[in-house]
């Protein structure tokens, strides 16, 4: 389907994905903006968890409460590690009988042995696709196949039927726009894209703008923003470590990571508007106009929703007040950023 549409395919995580489409990635992005896009992220790990025990025991993988999630509803969440750092991002819903996980790519092998090698039993959900209907004319268009789907608030999930086919619809994504991620029969997927696509404020995108929308968000990217050696208080995730969590600990890493929550990491996670239009890319390093380092970039572009380079990554904790400047150095030459809050486009999640 994706050849049908044009698209340029790219390797990424062991999947041949689409990058782009012929109308290109800012106008994509701006289509998402403005009305709805749909993103084919099959790539991604859908995970079942069963027992009556099955949240608490995540609750030994993860910094979040497991327990405290409400039928349909569904939690932002990360595995942690001894020394603190993040093993990978992942939402959880509360599917009554049972978890339903959604794990990165290129982590999902991982994160299920993680999840076996704790005694839980996971089942990779390997015969379901998963779409994601992106953008502010989101519910208008899923609402004519799912009625039911207009009613439903951020961070909800509900099982529907889209165009006779069962279907798992979380209303979520990763773009700051409102919009579904929707869990279908893999034999089904191709033909409810297609009749998605076929909706007139439906147009697909890529990994391309998927990226630039995000980053827009202020969301971290697996891999890069945020990885094994950076904790949740120096990611600026406090928010997925709950009260109960916070109080008990019992995951793993809590000591080095609650005790950065009573006090104050090393570095910090914000946001950088270059100077200029040259975009700054991963690994540019940063420092004071002594040369001193003070961090680095791990996210960086063009923002078309900005109109400019935006990027993101890691500084010294003194250096993270908004407004402060520092200096870039991409290929030797001296760019002036400027320190800033995220996210950069404010979110628009229905919220109800």
């Amino acid at each position: 389907m994706h050849a049908d549409l044009g698209a340029r395919l790219v390797p990424f995580a062991g999947y041949e994905m689409p990058v782009q489409y012929p109308s290109g990635i800012i106008s994509e992005h701006k289509h998402c903006r403005a009305a709805a896009a749909l993103f084919d992220v099959s790539h991604m790990g859908q995970i079942e968890l069963f027992g009556d025990t099955a949240a608490r025991d995540l609750e030994a993988l993860v910094c979040g409460d497991m327990q405290g999630i409400a039928p349909g509803r569904v939690r932002y969440t990360l595995f942690t590690n001894d020394s603190g750092g993040i093993l990978d991002d992942l939402m959880v819903t509360n599917a009554g009988d049972r978890l339903y996980l959604v794990v990165n790519a290129a982590c999902k092998a991982a994160d299920f042995a993680r999840l076996e090698s704790a005694g839980l039993e996971p089942r990779m959900l390997e015969d379901r696709a998963l779409l994601a209907l992106q953008g502010p004319k989101a519910a208008e268009v899923l609402s004519r196949f799912a009625p039911e789907a207009a009613e439903m608030r951020f961070m909800s999930s509900a099982l529907l039927t889209l165009d006779g086919v069962p279907c798992r619809i979380s209303r979520s994504g990763y773009t700051g726009e409102d919009g579904y991620e929707i869990s279908v029969p893999a034999d089904a997927a191709e033909n409810l894209a297609r009749r998605l696509l076929a909706e007139d404020e439906v147009a697909p995108g890529g990994l391309g703008a998927r990226d630039s929308l995000r980053l827009e968000a202020g969301l971290c990217l697996y891999g890069h923003d945020i990885n094994e050696h950076t904790t949740p208080v120096e990611a600026g995730l406090t928010w997925a470590i709950q009260k109960r969590r916070r109080a008990e600990g019992g995951f793993p890493g809590d000591r080095i990571i609650l005790a950065q929550l009573s006090s104050q990491p090393e570095r910090r996670r914000v946001g950088f508007i270059p100077e200029g239009r040259a975009p700054l890319r991963e690994g540019t390093a940063l420092t004071d106009s002594n040369g001193v380092n003070l961090g680095g970039i791990t996210s960086g572009g063009f923002g078309p929703s900005v109109g400019g380079p935006i990027a993101m990554g890691y500084a010294l904790t003194a250096w993270t007040t908004p407004g402060l400047s520092l200096i870039a150095s991409p290929r030797g030459k001296e760019v002036p950023v400027k320190v800033t809050t995220l996210p950069f486009v404010a979110p628009n999640y229905h919220r109800g």
